[in-house]
């Protein structure tokens, strides 16, 4: 039976991806979803629930119990077999996490990466390999950053985006020698656009929860020139729906889609939407970087504020992503990036109602 490998299930993109990929492939593929063994509850109720509500795919999800961090995968029984029916993967596997040290950060990111590469080499029907990467693998680029960078001389935020670089560095070596590969880098994702669900509490949310827990007005330190610098979310159900539908397209084959919104608010934009979005009026306090992520370093303080010195940064990120290709291959679709500013009141309804979300990555 065909099959596509599905790694970084049941996580937060990796979870949605699924029923959208079952629906458009025929009944005769199969997923395999590749899980580690702390992980392998969730993940058999996850695809439970997939398949209580569409039962023709019961015998399409496979679970099977592996670890991208060791080499073959850790499969020890039957990797040849699954090899052998290998004909796409899906490697969403990655830890999500600003803050990660960087010894982690390769291990999960980087030597995860090769080590599904390096599985990919023994498919001998292999057609294609969709890698989830990240707009961040910029780092700190100043301008606009094409879907055709990758190696400007950045320098990173943080081990995060460096590991994330370094992973799609690899990649793309191996489709210089003949793997056929499609790229996907989203920027900041969000919860759904449409419900506000999310499976974890990171990005914008550190800064909305701690405005929520003010009466009406809440003081927030700004850092750089708000009007100057932007940032890029981008909501989960885009993102899914985009690469369902371009990593079905023959086109795509050899492409890099950056899934960011092509007019990101300000950060000055974003403090507006924040303050209409959960009904607090905003005080502005003009701050220096460097000391707010010192201060935020105190011990307790990021847990008080719900806001991580490691967000800092991206309130005065220098870079501008493009993407011509996603626009291009999207076009005539009625698929595109929803404004930030129109589902922000979603975000905040999830979060003030699902207080139990954390805000820790998956690993």
């Amino acid at each position: 039976m065909p099959t596509a490998l599905l790694t970084g299930f049941p996580g937060f993109l990796a979870s949605a991806f699924l029923p959208d990929f079952l629906s458009r492939t025929d009944a005769q593929t199969r997923v395999t979803c590749l899980v580690q063994s702390h992980f392998r509850a969730m993940a058999e109720d996850r695809a439970r629930r997939i398949a209580d509500r569409h039962p023709e795919w019961k015998d399409r999800i496979q679970i099977v119990e592996g670890d991208i961090t060791q080499p073959q995968l850790a499969l020890k029984d039957g990797i040849k077999e699954l090899q052998a029916e290998t004909h796409e993967v899906y490697h969403f596997a990655a830890i999500y996490d600003l803050a990660v040290p960087r010894p982690l950060g390769m291990r999960i990111n980087v030597d995860g990466t090769r080590h599904v590469l390096d599985f990919i080499a023994g498919c001998p029907a292999f057609d294609r390999l969709h890698y989830v990467s990240t707009c961040y693998v910029s780092g700190r680029h100043p301008g606009a950053f094409t879907e055709r960078d990758l190696s400007v001389c950045q320098r990173f935020n943080n081990y995060y985006e460096e590991t994330k670089y370094l992973a799609e560095v690899d990649v793309q070596e191996r489709m210089k020698h003949g793997l056929s590969t499609t790229i996907y880098r989203p920027s900041i994702v969000v919860g759904d656009s449409k419900t506000g669900e999310t499976q974890k509490y990171d990005g914008p949310y550190g800064a909305l929860r701690y405005l929520v827990s003010w009466k009406k007005t809440a003081p927030m330190s700004t850092v750089g020139n708000p009007k100057k610098f932007h940032v890029n979310f981008t909501p989960r159900d885009f993102v899914v729906a985009a690469l369902c539908r371009l990593s079905a397209l023959p086109q795509s084959r050899g492409k890099v889609y950056q899934l960011c919104d092509p007019e990101p608010p300000t950060v000055a934009e974003i403090y507006e939407i924040f303050s209409q979005a959960t009904g607090r009026r905003v005080l502005q306090i003009p701050t220096w970087a460097p000391l707010m992520k010192g201060l935020l370093r105190i011990p307790g303080a990021a847990k008080a504020t719900h806001i991580t010195p490691e967000s800092i940064d991206y309130f005065t990120h220098p870079t501008a992503y493009t993407c011509e290709n996603t626009l291009a291959d999207l076009a005539g679709t009625g698929l595109s990036c929803p404004r930030f500013r129109d589902y922000a009141p979603m975000l905040v309804r999830f979060m003030q109602e699902h207080p139990e979300v954390s805000d820790k990555a998956m690993h």
